[in-house]
């Protein structure tokens, strides 16, 4: 199973969800007032990442990594990350249900994958290329995704292809 893909049966219906979001980011913060503002076909909680609720509520979840990555839970137990978390965010409004479905094609997924990136990418410039506000994140060190892809401060996002012997290749 991949780090997108959600964990509960794919048959089991998702009534709720739970948006894991980071409280510290201007970004994350406006995307959640946004959220918070839409008709809802499934009804969104927002909860801040890593906080104690989130804590309470899925103590088997990594908390670090919902800092670096959004996350969102079903009430079944299904886990989004990543592009996967947004398009199933935008499925629970009323009025991007659509955009939702377009979204998870395979091109509309590089789409949503694409733009997911570029909001890694804004965050870590507003952290300055360290350190989160608190002495959170990942420090401004290389971050490595387990799907291949990674983010260096100095280069920016690039990829390993699977089967290479490490080495990294930009991807535009």
């Amino acid at each position: 199973m991949t780090a997108n893909a959600p964990t509960a049966d794919r048959t089991t219906p998702v009534r709720r969800l739970t948006v894991l979001y980071d409280a510290e980011c201007s970004l994350c913060a406006f995307l959640r007032d946004w959220l918070v503002r839409q008709p809802q076909l499934v009804p969104l909680e927002l909860v801040p990442a890593a906080s104690e609720e989130a804590r309470r509520r899925f103590p088997g979840l990594d908390h670090r990594a919902t800092l670096d990555e959004i996350t969102v839970v079903g009430d079944s137990g299904q886990v989004y990350r990543a592009a996967a978390a947004w398009i199933v965010t935008l499925w629970a409004l009323r009025e991007h249900r659509g955009l939702a479905h377009r979204l998870s094609t395979p091109s509309g997924a590089r789409f949503a994958r694409g733009a997911v990136l570029a909001a890694a990418k804004w965050r870590g410039a507003q952290w300055g290329g360290g350190t989160r506000p608190g002495g959170a994140g990942w420090g401004g060190q290389v971050y490595r995704r387990t799907d291949g892809w990674s983010y260096d401060p100095g280069r920016g996002w690039t990829r390993t292809a699977p089967g290479c012997d490490g080495g990294a290749r930009a991807t535009g």
